[in-house]
């Protein structure tokens, strides 16, 4: 369930905003260029165009530049306002452009989009390393550090000022000149080589079809994955036929269901060998070269590994706290996984087949135990996941902790029609933003599902600008006269991405850069996971899980069902999370720059941990968008969902404990010290204000069933 910020980063900070701009009679027609008039300084969709991209990028990139003049060169004394804060400001064109450009490039791309993309990437990049090594600059940055504690300012400005001057610093700031050329041009090739990967990647995913001509064939899959292969065949001008791909609501029900094992093992391989066919979009070189230019960088900065250069800008702060971590949840996991696959070898053996497990049985051969030990088939709870029921559980929910109100509006444009969109008020009846939902894959739509922000909240002297959200997914499509009936992954997917989204809605910053989502990449999971907690519990399910057909509350036996197997298949849940994160740490806490071969450094990775063949890493180097692919803010922080999920345990038992998990003055504490805070302040200190304590693994490991 992976989820994509989309930052654009300039040197590590994001600038984000909505300033107006007038634009000159030549550049009228650019939307980019004028004041947007829409409601809530949304973006014209409408107006934007793919040929307005590029001039935009060209003119933002040249204002930031003379912005950025000014500040170093202003010849008064630096001061929190005439330089942190101008800095803060600066570069709204190019943060308006880039905000909407990678929204689209990433839910709505085509090969002109991806073509651009690949054009300015390494120029952004650049750009920002020009800011971040700007001499002058820094000394006006150096200078207001110096004397903040003598600034009488608040707890928010302090850390404003922290961060920039950290990220100077952890930009080269203090290289030798000779250096900083270096870190310019690896980071540029790190830019141009990460754009590629994820680009093949979404070449990838479109590209291979599983198509099914003899109806025997689609044995054991169920009425809606049919109905919808079917569909995808006739829009591929493919009548009779049934098509299947690898988008996750085409790929995993025929894991799950699909009788014939050798069309499982063909489509699980096309899955797992994304990025390794050895062909044009092949992406073994690719990635074997971010590592070692990592590894380079990590060293140019003073650091052992790139792990130890990024973690140390985190939650965990060191690679070895982060390995304690990631070692103790194997060491539980394996046993329970090994228990698991000797379980699935026996379910085999009972059905009179004489064939080993292997990774392409697993899914399968689980809903067989699962149906055997619970009487629970996931495929037959969807009717009670309509998608419109699930949003409409998570707005009850957002209400019934917040007092958020939810309006629907149809009046903004939007980059695709399939985009919905809300207004989010408090109880109070004040705008808290605005919140796109984009729920069902397309060409041109990476996998997975992500939160972003189109435009950050923050306050313009006492008013505060609201946020724009987006949330995009790759749901289940409506089927005929059919809705769109989600599994419970899908429905967890929904309440996840929308956890995100209250991060960025509730937040009361001063400052773009310290609001919402802006805060370290293992505490930013925190309040997507936590909102997965409310999903399955009982007096949850009976708000909002209906049949879509009768209107029918979810039976009391099948929500019995469901919480008797709330623990199982636990093992590989876990596992292949947990293989995926330490795939990461190994690539990035090499010591040297000697490049690996992908295929045989992965396996002697996943040796070592004592992965069992079994069970594959839920991302594989060759199609580990998160890590170097198009959402590289996770390199060497996959831990972060772990790290995360211990914190989400411990911070549901706040709730849980008061024996109401609805509690609203537990909400209320939430939201105060997490949700409302962003960056602007310690997040380590931000949970103990609202906990009490630190969180320990305990809560999470129970969760578990370990």
């Amino acid at each position: 369930m992976n989820k994509l910020i989309v930052l654009v980063m300039i040197g590590g900070i994001a600038f984000v905003s909505c300033k107006e701009q007038t634009g000159t009679p030549k550049e009228s027609n650019n939307p980019f260029f004028a004041e947007w008039t829409t409601p809530f300084e949304a973006p014209p969709f409408d107006k934007i165009k793919t040929e307005h991209y590029e001039p935009a990028f060209d003119k933002g990139l040249q204002e930031h530049d003379e912005e950025i003049a000014m500040i170093a060169n202003n010849t008064q004394e630096p001061t929190f306002e005439n330089t942190i804060l101008a800095l803060d400001e600066s570069g709204q064109l190019l943060s308006r452009v880039a905000r909407v450009f990678f929204n689209v490039s990433q839910a709505d791309g085509n090969d002109e989009i991806q073509t651009i993309e690949e054009k300015y990437a390494p120029i952004l990049t650049k750009h920002g390393d020009e800011i971040y090594m700007n001499d002058q600059l820094f000394a006006r940055v150096k200078a207001v550090y110096e004397q903040r504690e003598s600034l009488s300012l608040g707890i928010e400005e302090n850390k404003l000022i922290e961060n920039y001057y950290k990220t100077f610093v952890r930009g080269g700031i203090n290289l030798a000149p000779e250096a900083r050329e270096q870190l310019k041009k690896i980071n540029e090739d790190i830019t141009a080589l990460t754009t590629k990967f994820g680009n093949n990647l979404l070449a990838e995913n479109k590209q291979f079809q599983l198509v099914i001509s003899d109806e025997k064939d689609l044995s054991g899959l169920p009425e809606s994955s049919i109905h919808a292969a079917a569909e995808k065949a006739k829009a591929a001008d493919q009548d009779g036929k049934w098509i299947f791909t690898l988008d996750k609501p085409s790929w995993i029900p025929f894991m799950q269901f699909a009788d014939k094992r050798d069309l499982r093992e063909t489509m699980y391989k096309a899955y797992i060998n994304r990025g390794n066919n050895n062909d044009s979009l092949d992406n073994k070189a690719i990635l074997e070269k971010i590592a070692t230019l990592r590894a380079r960088k990590a060293g140019i900065m003073g650091y052992k590994t790139w792990a130890d250069f990024i973690i140390s800008d985190n939650m965990a702060k060191t690679s070895d706290a982060a390995n304690a971590l990631i070692n103790n949840i194997v060491t539980a996991t394996i046993p329970n996984v090994k228990k698991e696959a000797a379980e699935l070898q026996q379910v085999i053996d009972r059905s009179g087949d004489s064939f080993k497990l292997e990774a392409w049985d697993w899914w399968y051969y689980t809903e067989k135990l699962r149906k055997e030990r619970y009487d629970l088939d996931e495929e037959a709870m969807r009717p009670y996941f309509s998608l419109e029921n699930a949003r409409e559980g998570l707005f009850l929910l957002c209400e019934k902790l917040w007092g958020l109100q939810f309006e629907k509006i149809d009046y903004l444009p939007v980059y695709n029609d399939e985009v919905l969109t809300y207004a989010v008020k408090d109880s109070d009846d004040s705008l808290l933003g605005i919140v796109y939902f984009d729920y069902f894959p397309r060409p041109g739509k990476r996998g997975g599902a992500w939160m972003d922000n189109i435009k950050e909240e923050y306050f313009k002297g006492d008013e505060r600008s609201a946020p724009i959200v987006v949330n995009v997914c790759n749901f289940t499509r409506p089927v005929g006269d059919t809705p769109a009936l989600l599994s419970i992954d899908e429905t967890e997917t929904m309440f996840h991405e929308f956890g995100h989204a209250l991060h960025a809605l509730l937040t009361q910053c001063k400052f773009r850069s310290t609001s919402g989502t802006n805060v370290a990449s293992d505490f930013v999971e925190l309040p997507s996971q936590l909102m997965e907690n409310w999903v399955l519990e009982p007096e949850m399910l009976r708000l909002y899980a209906r049949h879509y057909k009768t209107g029918e509350v979810i039976p009391d036996d099948l929500v019995h069902k469901i919480q008797a197997a709330r623990k199982f298949n636990q093992g590989f849940v876990t596992m292949e999370l947990i293989a995926a994160t330490v795939l990461d740490m190994d690539w990035h806490t090499l010591t040297d720059t000697v490049q690996r071969e992908a295929v045989s450094f992965e396996k002697a990775s996943m040796k070592r941990m004592g992965l069992i063949p079994e069970i594959e890493p839920r991302y594989s180097s060759w199609y580990f968008n998160h890590v170097f692919g198009s959402d590289p803010g996770y390199s060497a922080g996959y831990y972060a969902y772990t790290w995360a999920a211990v914190l989400d345990a411990d911070a549901y038992q706040a709730f849980a404990e008061t024996g109401d998990i609805f509690n609203r003055k537990v909400a209320e504490n939430y939201r105060k010290f997490i949700l409302e805070k962003g960056d602007s302040d310690d997040v380590a200190k931000l949970y103990r204000d609202f906990r009490g304590k630190d969180a320990t693994p305990d809560a999470y490991l129970k969760r578990k069933g370990f």
